[in-house]
């Protein structure tokens, strides 16, 4: 088994560092895969079952409600048992729940897929960033978190083009069959490099040296959730994604009504909007990885810059074609911002609670979902 740094200061070598960030990258592209495995073919089961979009929707009701639930408790079991165990079993419980739903004859059928997907997306954010934060040298964890976001959103674009031409080609049921069959090649990769995976269980430790106190485990788990900036964390990711669903969801219709922009068109501009908060996310992480220290800063700068662009598209005083220019630059703003928040994360995180904090903070995700 590779060894685990011991002088967290260190560099590793080059391709150590990017063997890690690549799988962690990869894991995490597989969890938005399948955040989306269900919603890309919600049109099929309107079909196939006479379902409403209300019943279907609350499918992911359910899916969000277990994954941020879980989550929260799954930082715990990061901490406790160390990441990669818990990265098996996401992974496992992917495959278990997109083969499920290729047998399902109904409703009821769906829901339990839902809810198993929603249980093997709970894990990844505690378990990807305590993989990053102990396996990655210091120096790298700016471009680390870059790539971790990247790859979210290559997972999002891939999913609805790997189970629309699956099912086109051979029915909706042969897309999750093949699905399944990639979760358990990505289950196998991730075994054979599993020495690159292997974190340190840091178990009962304080949180800090003022509240170790011999006898009182339970007091010593929970002491970082009397820590203000961690519900900063949280309350951030909650309002954040509210925004973002309402982007994803909403913005089509908006440009629509307010600047009479094409269907097209529309559409367009939100793919411009996804693939600029790829680049920033690239730019974001360079520049977190040269001034880590000041990415409380960085996020801030990136966030406003962002509410001010999206306010202005808001007010319906902008052409068309200025609007959509000026949308998809909010997206630029940001990914930016993006590798500066999970660095922040990481500095709110008190030593031995990496696994707890970024469960809980990224629950706020799932929240605003």
């Amino acid at each position: 088994m590779t060894a685990i740094t011991s002088h967290p200061s260190a560099l590793a070598p080059l391709k150590q560092d990017a063997t890690v960030i690549g799988l962690v990258g990869l894991a995490h592209a597989s969890s938005h895969f399948g955040q989306l495995a269900l919603p890309v073919l919600f049109p099929v089961f309107v079909a196939q079952f006479g379902l409403t979009y209300s019943e279907l929707g609350l499918l992911m009701t359910f899916f969000f409600l277990v994954s941020g639930v879980g989550q929260a408790f799954a930082g715990f079991a990061v901490d406790r048992w160390g990441a990669r165990i818990l990265l098996f079993v996401a992974v496992g419980l992917f495959a278990l729940a997109c083969g499920l739903a290729s047998l399902a004859t109904g409703y009821y059928g769906l829901l339990c897929a839902a809810v198993l997907a929603g249980l093997g997306n709970a894990t990844f954010h505690p378990v990807d960033f305590t993989i990053l934060n102990q396996r990655v040298s210091p120096a790298r964890l700016g471009y680390a978190f870059s790539v971790h976001g990247l790859t979210g959103n290559l997972g999002w674009a891939a999913a609805p083009v790997f189970f629309v031409s699956v099912a086109a080609f051979s029915g909706w049921r042969t897309a999750y069959v093949a699905a399944a069959v990639m979760y358990l090649a990505l289950f196998s990769a991730l075994f054979f490099m599993r020495d690159k995976l292997a974190t340190r269980a840091l178990q009962r430790h304080s949180d800090t040296p003022a509240q170790s106190q011999p006898g009182h485990p339970t007091g010593e788990l929970l002491a970082f959730i009397k820590l203000p900036v961690v519900w900063w964390c949280f309350g951030f990711f909650f309002l954040s994604t509210v925004t973002l669903a309402v982007v994803q969801n909403f913005s089509v219709s908006i440009l629509q009504a307010l600047y009479a922009v094409t269907f097209q068109g529309a559409t367009l501009t939100l793919t411009a909007y996804m693939t600029c908060g790829a680049v920033g996310m690239l730019v974001g992480g360079v520049l977190v990885a040269r001034v880590a220290a000041h990415s409380d800063r960085i996020l801030a700068i990136a966030m406003g810059v962002s509410a001010l662009l999206l306010a202005l598209c808001g007010t319906g005083f902008l052409g068309a074609d200025v609007a959509m220019v000026v949308f998809a630059a909010t997206g630029f703003a940001m990914g930016v911002g993006g590798p500066s928040r999970d660095m922040m994360i990481k500095h709110a995180a008190p030593k031995g609670a990496t696994g707890r904090v970024y469960g809980l903070v990224y629950s706020g995700l799932d929240a605003g979902f």
